[in-house]
């Protein structure tokens, strides 16, 4: 099972699919789940490709949802080795997607087609959800799969594919992410020479203690699952790049990271109010990336966590930290949602790797848990 989970992997590597190109990662994985029972449906919105896989009847359906597509790779020349040739060093398996999350397809495949080859008439249903729009702008892939689904079929539980684990295998479990709010702020003021600063009005110093406010705002205090709600700023710009020019505007880009304690409405409100109080003219922008959602512990987890004991001899760590996922689009339809996978300490990064060593084990959780779901 390691050997050919670590060759699929490798032939999904070979296949460069830049966001949002699939580079016929999704060809490679309907033709064999076809050929292992499953319905597939190829579904391109726009410039993205996607692709829904059933098999099973009748019954709850448990989706395993992942992503095609890779961030780019940057200078290759920086690379020990061709990042879309795959390559064995030390024990791990180097390329571009090898953890984020090629190795999670692979696996995820492999344990699909033993599941149907042990199961031909599974009391549930399982699934394949598969994107290639996953580390772009996401709007022709997960979201729309999504809608699409509306009133042809409902998921009870989804594995996301992405690499959750720190230090170990299956040492943490996502089963939640925070919220992300994006706002793009500007204060205006009016633009004069430095040496007349009467005549003007400085929209850095306008916003400074705006900028004050917000940062040492306690926006809440977290619960049992998520941390607090951070506010962060990404970007200030302002000037015309001469030394004695006010500038006319100065403009914010900042981030909320929030938990379940908040709603989006409440952040937009509590910022407004505070920038009312400053008295400042402003324009404030704002984008709503995903809404905080979390899974408790259930069916899907203990499933999850069991697999995990068994198969790597550990007990996992709930998590609702790090980043997004296509989790935030799959949450609101009533699913239970995880994320399972890999370690992430290399992903996005210059010589991206798996350890090899994990590839067999993976394929055997991702099965435990169909098994234990579906079966």
């Amino acid at each position: 099972m390691s050997n050919a989970t670590l060759e699929l992997t490798k032939a999904l590597i070979r296949r460069r699919s830049v966001t949002p190109d699939d580079g016929g990662c999704q060809a490679l994985m309907a033709e064999r789940l076809t050929a292992a029972g499953f319905h597939c449906t190829h579904l391109r919105f726009d410039d993205v490709d996607n692709l829904w896989a059933v098999y099973g009847d009748t019954g709850p359906l448990l989706c395993f949802a992942g992503h095609t597509d890779v961030v780019p790779t940057g200078p290759a020349e920086n690379w020990q080795s061709p990042p879309f040739e795959p390559a064995e060093r030390d024990g791990y398996l180097f390329g571009r997607g090898a953890a984020d999350m090629k190795a999670s397809l692979a696996a995820m495949l492999l344990a699909a087609e033993d599941f149907a080859k042990a199961n031909p008439n599974p009391r549930g249903r399982l699934a394949f959800l598969i994107t290639s729009d996953e580390e772009g702008i996401a709007k022709n892939g997960t979201v729309k799969v999504m809608e699409w689904l509306k009133g042809r079929d409902h998921i009870d539980y989804c594995v996301v594919g992405e690499p959750s684990s720190s230090d170990k295998l299956g040492d943490v479990i996502k089963n939640g992410r925070r919220g992300s709010l994006s706002g793009k702020l500007s204060v205006k003021g009016i633009q004069g020479h430095i040496a007349y600063p009467h005549l003007a009005k400085n929209p850095i110093h306008l916003a400074a203690p705006v900028i004050a406010e917000l940062s040492d705002t306690i926006w809440d205090n977290g619960n049992a699952f998520f941390p607090a709600t951070s506010f962060q700023i990404s970007n200030i710009h302002a000037g015309t790049g001469a030394n004695n020019v006010i500038p006319g505007s100065c403009d914010i880009d900042f981030n909320f990271r929030f938990s379940t304690e908040l709603t989006a409405d409440a952040i937009k409100q509590r910022t407004h109010a505070i920038l009312d109080k400053h008295g400042v003219d402003y324009t404030l922008d704002w984008h709503l990336s995903g809404q905080p959602f979390l899974t408790e512990p259930g069916d899907l987890v203990n499933a999850t966590v069991a697999a995990i004991r068994e198969v790597a001899g550990i007990d996992a760590e709930l998590s609702t930290a790090g980043g997004t996922s296509d989790g935030r689009f799959i949450a609101p339809s009533g699913a239970q949602v995880i994320e399972l996978g890999p370690c992430n300490a290399t992903i996005h990064k210059v010589d991206e790797c798996v350890r090899i060593a994990d590839l067999e084990p993976l394929t055997e959780i991702y099965r435990r848990i169909m098994e234990t779901l579906a079966a």
